[in-house]
């Protein structure tokens, strides 16, 4: 008997399937991986005889948005999908796609998952155009300190005398100019640093030292209900930097993630590993360079508005009420100091901010230890 006009027989299914140049995986009601195509495999880097053996949980990360992205096609029995999906584990290194999940008629409870990769080119595309961002503020940094800073001091100096001369009780507004003319030249300051094109000494940094800093100011002040989580690689390489401003990129998304969490049930995990594979072509010369330290900063928090993702590392972008913009752009400038990348992915309950660093020659790594 034929089959029913319009329905494909289960080999020539796989044919097509095996045809496909993206990731295909077909997961059954277990979460079991029932099929999975060549491109499948070449996207996790791993045999199809191996994949048939896991469930779907084993092969993505914990706490991964596929899983209810899942529950919501079977509910709706229609296709739902989702862009900048973080597939990343140490053991298939590093993986981000856009994912579309599609419930079959039969056997019930059975789904297709299609993968469009988001390359790792296209990220280092967003990333110099986060780094041309912030250099475009050097100049207007320089002037706005020239400019602005002398006046200010004039200001501040007028109001001090002022003060002096009223009673206790009639100085609130003379202490409001006095509080906002210190804001505002925080606020230069900090502009200032964007501008600072001076080489810093490079030593090996061991990144784990770092993060416990980070962790230990963080618990002690701005995070102390927050529950840390710590996956770190011990064997990792050092990183080529400086200590100091390393330690001012982490505990700024450390703070950040604190900000974002809710009142009860806040976590930040820091997780580190190694990524061989991590190559880019940089902007000088075609040389390809390597960042095989991968940092990541993760939150349960709120999550960062979808519009806002891609500009999240430019000056003045802020999902703070009250913010100043600048601590992000600061950050992308000091990981770019360092020849390395900062990403961010965000979805509700889940942000990471994703840092990928060149590691230490190994002559540069015994003359430290020595």
């Amino acid at each position: 008997m034929n089959p029913p006009k319009g329905r494909l027989e289960a080999p020539a299914t796989s044919l097509i399937a095996n045809a496909l140049p993206m990731p295909v995986i077909v997961v059954g009601p277990q979460l079991e991986i029932v099929f999975v195509n060549p491109a499948a495999e070449q996207f996790f880097a791993t045999g199809a005889g191996h994949l048939l053996k896991q469930t779907l949980k084993e092969l993505i990360p914990f706490g991964s948005p596929l899983i209810p992205l899942i529950g919501q096609s079977l509910e709706r029995r229609a296709s739902v999908s989702e862009r900048h999906v973080d597939l990343s584990t140490p053991r298939h290194g590093e993986r981000l796609a856009d994912v579309v999940v599609t419930p079959l008629i039969e056997p019930e409870g059975t789904v297709v998952i299609t993968l469009q990769e988001r390359s790792l080119a296209q990220r280092i595309d967003r990333q110099l155009s986060h780094r041309g961002a912030v250099r475009s503020m050097h100049g207007m940094a320089s002037v706005l300190a020239h400019e602005i800073k002398n006046p200010l001091a004039g200001i501040r100096g007028a109001a001090q005398l002022i003060e002096e001369q009223l009673p206790a009780g009639e100085r609130e507004l003379t202490q409001l100019i006095l509080d906002e003319t210190d804001r505002i030249r925080a606020l230069i300051d900090r502009m200032e640093s964007f501008g600072d094109t001076r080489s810093f000494a490079r030593a090996p940094v061991n990144i784990h030292e770092v993060l416990d800093r980070v962790r230990r100011v963080a618990e002690t002040s701005f995070a102390r209900n927050v529950a840390f989580v710590e996956t770190f690689d011990p064997s990792l390489p050092r990183v080529l930097g400086d200590r100091d401003q390393l330690i001012q990129v982490f505990l700024n998304l450390v703070r950040n993630a604190a900000d974002a969490l809710p009142e009860s049930g806040g976590e930040i995990v820091l997780t580190t590993g190694y990524r061989p594979g991590v190559k880019f072509g940089a902007a000088v010369a075609g040389e390809r360079l390597s960042l095989p330290l991968e940092v990541t900063v993760r939150d349960n928090g709120a999550g960062v508005p979808a519009d806002l993702v891609p500009y999240i590392f430019d000056p003045f972008v802020t999902t703070k009420r009250g913010g100043s913009g600048l601590g992000l752009a600061l950050v992308a400038k000091i990981i770019g100091d360092h020849g390395g990348v900062i990403e961010c992915d965000s979805v509700p309950r889940r942000t990471v901010f994703r840092i990928l660093l060149p590691k230490a020659p190994n002559g540069a790594e015994e003359n430290a230890d020595a």
